[in-house]
Formats: structure tokens, sequence, C-alpha cells
């Protein structure tokens, strides 16, 4: 009874639902009860501005230090600032009230501001969708986690073709998710530990050969965010229940190297990511796990700074990755400025960065024998036309392209849903019966 309930509670939403409006509504509440700590009016005349202006100095620094440092090239929705400046406020109102209450009233101010910070990170988060619950949010493991040695445990010596399998008896019903440190044996590239999911037919002792996909978290980002915020592995499931218990091995690498790093997915002064995503991985992937090694049935995909570097892998290894998905991605890799781009992956060596920027690829040369799905929001003011001029180049160079454009902006809202309509087209550009 207790897992049950527990189970029950972690799986609540953090985006929609009562627990959704419960957090909001004691982001009001919590500042409302700041407010009022105090009924003199020194307090409502000096300590509650200066609290306020406290908390628009901090909002105003951090914000400059976005600026200066850029940890990453994408803006802010306005709803992000509002929110980190209301739990600044909470914050402050319930540091310069704390003098002159009784204790009583101060565990009040305590509860008040924890109300508070944790309605603005729940607001943060429905912005943007990263954690869907509980669960997600406490990064607990996820329900259908199994320890990788049961992943990479031998199967049968002539595993049939997805086409040619029987699901047999007792076949799971719902796949596993497993996590995994992928070693950088040749780009010596400091990636983090990776996640892989196998579907239903996978954990047979008789599983078939099944295709590889390799999805890509955004910037910052980590390896669980296919997982969290995209739920992939019941996306996945639900998928599989309909075909037999069928569905891709999916291995989640890291392409950062930390949460807001940014080595542009290349070879450059950033590191040597794009050796790690296209040796180390793979090498990986055929020697740990039993798939289909025929790279035909392989696909890359991602999202924002995922999307952008599956546009570059596939480019730059049409015969490893023959199908791409690129949802919210950018026309090339970016810190934010051209020209400091370039300085910090290349010295300023254009020549050097433009021969591996993949507009540039694909103006050079034709690629008839890539396919390419490309998604992004109709409200993704900023990478809407860049997606559009992906795939205009895409097409110019004989690729094979479709698009797909969805309600939302920049955010899971998207992501997640591009993957849900890009699956029956994934499928079946890798192989799996429809």
């Amino acid at each position: 009874m207790f897992s049950h309930a527990w189970r029950w509670a972690t799986g609540l939403s953090l985006v929609q639902g009562h627990l959704h409006v419960a957090l909001v509504t004691g982001l009001v509440v919590g500042l409302v009860v700041l407010l009022l700590a105090h009924r003199d009016r020194r307090w409502a005349r000096r300590r509650v501005p200066l609290a306020l202006l406290a908390a628009a100095v901090l909002l105003g620094v951090a914000q400059l230090l976005l600026v200066l440092t850029r940890p990453f090239p994408d803006g802010l929705p306005w709803l992000v600032p509002l929110f980190v400046g209301l739990g600044l406020a909470g914050l402050a109102l319930a540091v310069a009230g704390w003098a002159g209450l009784r204790w009583w009233r101060r565990g009040i101010a305590v509860l008040a501001a924890l109300a508070v910070v944790l309605g603005a990170a729940d607001g943060v988060d429905a912005v943007y969708r990263s954690f869907p619950t509980v669960a997600s949010a406490l990064q607990l493991p996820p329900y259908d986690q199994v320890p990788i040695s049961r992943v990479t445990t031998p199967g049968p010596d002539a595993p049939a073709a997805p086409a040619d399998w029987t699901p047999p008896r007792g076949m799971p019903e719902t796949g596993a998710l497993a996590q995994v440190t992928i070693p950088a044996t040749t780009s010596g590239f400091g990636a983090r530990p990776a996640w892989v999911y196998v579907p239903p037919a996978y954990r047979t002792a008789d599983r078939p050969l099944l295709p590889v996909w390799v999805l890509l978290s955004g910037q910052p980002g980590g390896t669980r965010d296919w997982i969290d915020g995209g739920q992939l592995a019941h996306r996945l499931d639900d998928w599989a229940a309909a075909h037999h218990g069928l569905a891709p091995v999916v291995v989640m690498p890291d392409a950062l190297g930390g949460e807001t790093d940014n080595p542009l997915c290349l070879d450059s002064a950033l590191g040597r990511s794009a050796t790690y995503l296209s040796v180390d991985v793979p090498a990986w992937i055929g020697s740990a796990l039993q798939v289909d090694p025929d790279h035909a049935h392989w696909a890359v995909g991602g999202l924002s700074y995922g999307g952008t570097c599956a546009l570059q892998l596939s480019v730059a290894h049409p015969d490893l990755f023959p199908t791409f998905f690129d949802v919210s991605g950018q026309r090339g890799p970016t810190l934010g400025d051209p020209t400091d781009t370039v300085q910090a992956t290349f010295g300023g060596n254009q020549a050097a960065f433009d021969a591996v920027d993949p507009l540039h690829e694909l103006a050079a040369r034709r690629y008839p024998q890539l396919s390419a799905y490309v998604a992004v929001g109709q409200d993704d003011d900023e990478y809407r036309p860049q997606a559009e001029q992906v795939a205009a180049a895409l097409g110019a160079a004989g690729v094979s392209v479709t698009t797909a454009v969805l309600p939302g902006g920049h955010s899971w809202e998207v992501w997640g849903p591009a993957l849900q309509g890009a699956l029956p087209w994934l499928t079946d550009h890798t192989g799996l019966p429809s």
C-alpha cells in the first residue's frame, strides 16, 4: 500500500493539475503573508521597498551575468525572470521582516518564503516543462530502471529481423532504462553517464535485431532530459504495446560534458565531442548491445542544441546516421556571436569553422542518402526561421525532408509531441514494421 501511495505522490504533475495550482497559489499567498508580516508604517514605507529593491538588484545582476558569460545562447522567456524575481522578492521580504517577529511568526515567515520559492520554481518549470512530475524534479530513479548488466546480456546467436520476429510468451509489458558510462576511448571527452532505453522485445531471450536511435539533449541539459521532459519510455512503451513489443533501442549519451558546457558538437578547442558521438558512442553500442549493425537503420536526433548536433553529425557522417530528427535546432553551432564562436573553437580560423558548419557542407555537395525530420514550435520566433532555413538547405542538397510545425514555443510543450509525431516516420526509416 505504501509503495502505491508513493508512486502516486511522486507521479503528480508539476505543470498542470491540482498540485501545480496549489504551488502557484502558495506563491501568491506566501507573498501576501510576507508583505503583511508587520503592521507599522516603517515596514510599509521603508523596509518593504528596500526588500523589493534588493530583489530587483539581485535579479538584474543575475541577468547581467547571463549576458556576460553566455552559458547558453538562448534567450529567456519573460516568464522566467518574472518567476525568479518573485522568488527573490519572497526571500528578501522574509529577511527584511525577520527582526521583531515572535518565534511563531518567524515560523510562518519561513513557511511563506518556502511556499514562494517552490511556487516560483514550479512557475519556471511550467515554462519549459523539463520536470513534469515530482519524481522527475527530485531526480528519483525511473520506475523501470534496471542494472546495465541486464541490458548488455548476450542474446540469441542468430537473432531475427523485426519483420520476421514473433513475440514469445511472457514478454515484459514495458521496456527498461539503464544508466551507463560510455568510455571516451578515442576522444577523451569528459562525458557524463548516458541512459539506454530497450523495448519489451529486447528484454526477451530471443530478441530481434532492433534499430538504434541516438537522442541528444538541449543546452543546458542532461542525459535524462528525454526521459523526464520527453517521457520517452512511456511514449515508446505505448508504441511497442501496439507493435508486438517492437520499438528502437535508444541511447542518450552526453553531448555537453556538463550541464551548461557548450562544446558545440565539434572537435575544437572546446573539446572533442564530435569524435565522442561519432566514434566512441557507436563503438560502445556495437560492442555492448545486440542491435542491428546496419547503419542504414540507425538515426540520430535531438532538441535545440541536440537538434543542431544531430544535423551536424548526420551531414558529417551520412553513412553512420542516414536518418536524423531535428526539433527546434539552430542553423549551425554557435555561442551566440559568430566572431566569438569562431575564436573560441578554432582560434579565429573562419575556414576551419566553415569546414564543419552544416550549412556550408550542404552547400558544397549533395546528400541524396539522407532523410531528415525537422520540427519546430509555431511560437518559437527565434528558432522557427532557422528551422525553415535548415529545411531549405537540406532540400537544396538533395535530402528527403519532412517538416512539422507544432503549437508552442521553445519548450517540452513542443519537443515531446514532436517526437510522438515523428515516431511513424522514424520507425519506417529505421526498418521497424509500422
